[in-house]
């Protein structure tokens, strides 16, 4: 706590400073919202999701990297789920509609918004649309300075578009794929006076599709809309809201059965699933956000941001558990129907100072500042119904995978479950100071206070006064290169208690990082090597015999967890005026502290590469993304999943300055392959598939 008033006053000495050293008012240019580059880059002028500075990504102490509208654009990515599988270092598991990322071996559980955190951006399937984001920002390892609780594994945040243009433009992407996918989007800005102080942006999305899968039907509605306005030279003001509907039918819950009654490995088309025409997940997300900003005295600026979201979900589902006879194709094992309807509600507050200022000659930057998260599930009803050939009085229940057909016994979510909420509050200080002209220390701290309530009062629970650290110091070897190194942490609270009855401290997440980055042709290139390690302290483990005092519940002690280390490189921008490269290769290798292999269906290594070159008014690009083998399991019920590669290409066409035609073809050798493995738990990756797009501008 000393050092924390240490670093106030000082912040209040260096800002009285700037006080006197500067007495006219900002005037307010253009607000840095969307900190890109040109529209076609690769890259950003600043990444800010690490410590909220305005560091270029060769200046930021972490491995770092972003994906631009026009990156995604090129490699048809339009969902959070496919973001997500390609990102390097990233092992996106699919189970069912739900995805389940990990980064170094570490479950991925928390996001931002526009750099502030949030809890449910994939919960129950959740897959978000990206037509409303700019661009979005990832940091690899411990990222706790700016979120509060989590795993330190990799931290994303998503920018929103704003109204930027103070001339009317926009542009609309008609484009038609594979299994009847067909989607029409509009992006459109245009001011709302004459000066272009007030703008206004909308961004509207219809997506309908199938599958490859049987059965499976989806829908996608988006609808989004931003005002900005410089009410004065120095004040900025922003309000946007979302919605979005995402309808899914003959959908799965779990995948498909590893094995075959006499212990072999099962082997089906990739359009077989466990569902049925009856069964549905929807989800359907409403949202708003307001950004307030006001310069004074240089550069300082008051930034006031506030976020409001509401996720519904709704499902009836049905599973299966067991194995398949191969011959017969008849399934014997647990059949299971299950209903939900449930809301869950976030609002968030972030505000916070920052105050750039120059003292002996060199930059430096402080930000101080409060965030207030709060995430409720107001309501999550369920209905649940199995069947079970096992010392059942009613006969084994039976599915013929041949043709599956399971009947609908129409659930009712009627279950009332009990509403909780998680609340988080995180006070923090951080800042760049430029020790030499060649050399940057950027160091922060946090103290957070985190509380679980569930109204029938069970595991009710509260951390006070978690000290999350942020230390990075990055040196200019020359006019290019960097090198840098940093010590990031992050807290995960747990549930189990000790003999005493107490519940343990959070886990804590350390995170070390060294390595070199590179910035070419005024930025529009950058690369990076990093060599990290990451340490687990004070996981639950069970203590042998020991019971929580007065009850027969098991007894937990705090422990040394898990330990990864690895590397990661990276390469990304434009390399000529008519090349683009992206490129990035990670590995790590995670142990728990008894030197077992920890989480094993994440990939060691995982590799992604992406080249696009120009030639007159084409553009032609092609790629792979590399994953190794994963498992699960052991003896004769071990499931492996081998490394395999699939290969993405794209061919673009400028029709005239304002209309491009453009096809994509992912995993064109139709590679076959699973994104997720378990005993019930076998999805198919997706075969090969086209879509052709036309977008025109004006």
């Amino acid at each position: 706590n000393g050092k924390i008033k240490l670093s106030i006053c000082l912040i209040m000495c260096l800002s009285s400073q700037v006080y006197a050293d500067n007495s006219a008012t900002t005037t307010l240019k253009e607000v840095d919202i969307v900190g890109g580059k040109n529209p076609e880059s690769y890259t950003t002028n600043s990444l800010n999701t690490s410590t909220k500075l305005k560091l270029s990504l060769r200046d930021t102490p972490q491995m770092v990297s972003v994906f631009t509208k026009q990156k995604m654009d090129d490699l048809n990515i339009s969902s959070y789920q496919e973001l997500m599988s390609n990102i390097p270092g990233v092992t996106a598991t699919q189970q069912d509609e739900r995805l389940y990322p990990t980064s170094r071996g570490f479950s991925i559980d928390y996001y931002q918004f526009d750099g502030i955190p949030t809890y449910s951006i994939a919960m129950d399937g959740n897959n978000p649309d990206l037509s409303i984001f700019e661009r979005v920002e990832v940091v690899k390892g411990a990222n706790g300075l700016m979120t509060g609780a989590g795993n330190p594994a990799l931290g994303l945040n998503f920018i929103r578009k704003h109204a930027n243009s103070k001339e009317f433009k926009g542009n609309i992407n008609l484009s038609g794929g594979s299994w009847d996918k067909y989607v029409a989007q509009a992006d459109i800005s245009t001011p709302l006076n004459n000066d272009g102080s007030i703008r206004a942006r909308i961004v509207a999305k219809h997506e309908n599709q199938n599958s490859y899968m049987d059965k499976y039907e989806k829908t996608t509605d988006v609808i989004y809309g931003a005002v900005d306005m410089d009410l004065t030279d120095s004040t900025y003001l922003s309000f946007s809201a979302g919605y979005e509907n995402i309808k899914r039918d003959g959908v799965r819950w779990g995948g498909l059965p590893a094995f075959y009654a006499d212990g072999s490995k099962t082997n089906f088309d990739r359009s077989k699933t466990v569902s049925s025409d009856w069964t549905y997940w929807d989800t359907k997300t409403v949202s708003f956000n307001g950004d307030f900003k006001q310069y004074f005295f240089d550069d300082m600026s008051f930034n006031l941001a506030y976020s409001h979201r509401k996720i519904y979900t709704d499902t009836n589902i049905t599973y299966f558990s067991g194995s398949v006879d191969k011959s017969t194709g008849i399934g014997v094992g647990d059949i299971s129907r299950y209903a939900n309807h449930g809301l869950e509600t976030e609002d968030n507050i972030d505000m916070y100072i920052s105050a750039p200022f120059n003292m002996g000659g060199l930059d430096h930057e402080i930000i101080f500042g409060n965030m207030y998260t709060q995430h409720k599930t107001k309501y999550n009803d369920t209905s649940d119904w199995t069947i079970t050939g096992l010392n059942s009085s009613v006969s084994n229940p039976e599915i013929n995978f041949k043709s599956i057909n399971i009947a609908n016994t129409n659930l009712s979510p009627t279950l009332k479950t009990t509403p909780n909420k998680t609340k988080q509050t995180g006070t923090y200080l951080v800042g760049k100071f430029s020790l030499l002209e060649d050399l940057k220390l950027i160091a922060g701290v946090r103290l957070s206070n985190w509380e679980y309530e569930s109204d029938d009062k069970v595991g009710n629970r509260e951390f006070k006064n978690e000290v999350t650290p942020y230390v990075g110091l990055v040196y200019d070897i020359n006019d290019n290169h960097s090198i840098y190194a940093s010590y990031t942490s992050i807290f995960k609270p747990q549930e189990r208690k000790n003999t005493n009855g107490n519940y343990l401290d959070p886990i804590e997440g350390k995170s070390y990082e060294t390595g070199i980055k590179g910035e070419y042709f005024d930025g529009a290139l950058n690369a990076a090597l990093s060599i990290f390690r990451i340490e687990q302290d004070n996981v639950a483990e069970e203590i042998d015999g020991g019971f929580v005092i007065g009850t027969s519940d098991q007894a937990y002690e705090g422990k040394a967890g898990v330990v990864s280390k690895g590397f990661e490189i990276s390469t990304s921008g434009k390399i000529t005026d008519n090349l683009v490269l992206d490129f990035g290769i990670a590995n790590f290798e995670a142990k728990s502290a008894n030197g077992e292999k920890y989480n094993t269906t994440s990939s060691r290594t995982t590799a992604n590469l992406f080249a696009k070159y120009k030639i007159d008014k084409f553009n032609i690009g092609a790629g792979l993304n590399y994953k190794s083998k994963i498992y699960t399991g052991t003896g004769d019920k071990k499931i492996t999943q081998n490394a395999y590669t699939t290969v993405n290409t794209m061919i673009a066409y400028k029709v005239n300055k304002d209309l491009d035609l453009q096809l994509n073809i992912d995993n064109i050798f139709d590679k076959k392959y699973y994104a997720g493995i378990g005993s019930n738990s076998m999805v198919y990756g997706t075969p090969r598939n086209a879509t052709i797009s036309l977008e025109y501008r004006f």
